[in-house]
């Protein structure tokens, strides 16, 4: 998805903050292989980076790869265009920094998924370091919310997890949340051995409750990848693994999920769960 910019360009400009005016740059073509830079609405970038990377192969590829467990949960509209204006800022006749008012618009919705991931907001990116609107810099541009608020994945502690239950159990968990789905979650390794969480076809409904069919796939993905700490714990690597997945919709519109159930093919109890549950009264 490309990344429009929208520049403050004032006749006064004043020096960029932490970077060296005079330092000597080039220019250089944004290689394919810096995916989270793809398609940022540019093909040039400045090297030395505005991180103080100046070697593209050995520094600002790898550590670009970074973020890209960030930027796949969708924290804030505009975090793509943050992040690759440091690592792969714009080559143009002048430095273009992000404002400050953008760094902390990106830093307030992503930091708390940043923490979840296990990692603090970094010392680099301190909000403090960039110029205000008064000065050249890449800003927040206006957005216009949607008519239709859909759930949203947060950051929350791990659900309960039960192998074997009972058929009261599972019912009884269809009963006190506002939905129940089926999906299978895949777990596999990155080139780096990190463990990558995908929802593996068709999420399908037990209880539908708030969720939509259009968007439930999506929410569920995206909750493993911000609870990705959690997601390693909950699921094993292997084969895709089918689950019963019930949930609630907190009063700020986050999903929190609250029970999963690793559905065999010996647990008679949840298949019997999911037959009565469409003639049971809770």
């Amino acid at each position: 998805m490309a990344v429009f910019f929208t520049l403050v360009l004032l006749a006064m400009v004043c020096p960029l903050v932490a970077f060296d005016m005079g330092q000597s740059t080039r220019c250089v073509t944004i290689p394919n292989q810096m995916k989270v830079c793809k398609d940022v609405g540019y093909t040039e970038m400045r090297l030395p980076n505005f991180l103080g990377h100046s070697n593209l192969e050995a520094e600002v590829v790898p550590r670009s790869e970074d973020w890209r467990p960030l930027l796949q949960t969708g924290c804030h509209p505009q975090a793509q265009a943050f992040l690759c204006s440091l690592i792969a800022p714009v080559c143009l006749d002048t430095f273009i920094q992000p404002c400050r008012s953008l760094c902390v618009a990106v830093r307030d919705s992503c930091a708390p998924v940043l923490a979840c991931q296990g990692h603090p907001w970094p010392e680099a990116l301190d909000c403090d370091r960039f110029p205000t609107e008064e000065d050249m810099c890449l800003f927040l541009p206006i957005t216009y919310s949607s008519f239709i608020d859909l759930p949203k994945p947060a950051c929350q502690n791990c659900p309960a997890v039960e192998e074997a239950p009972t058929m009261k159990t599972v019912l009884d968990a269809f009963c006190l949340h506002d939905f129940a789905v089926t999906a299978k979650i895949h777990r596999h390794r990155l080139p780096t051995g990190e463990p990558e969480f995908e929802i593996d076809g068709l999420v399908e409904f037990i209880r539908q409750g708030p969720l939509l069919p259009y968007d439930t796939r999506h929410l569920l993905q995206q909750w493993l990848l911000i609870n990705l700490r959690c997601a390693g714990v909950l699921v094993r690597p292997g084969r895709s693994q089918l689950y019963v997945l019930t949930g609630s919709v907190q009063p700020d519109g986050t999903l929190a999920l609250t029970n999963l159930f690793p559905w065999h093919k010996k647990d008679a109890n949840i298949a019997v769960a999911t037959r009565k549950w469409k003639h049971h009264r809770c």
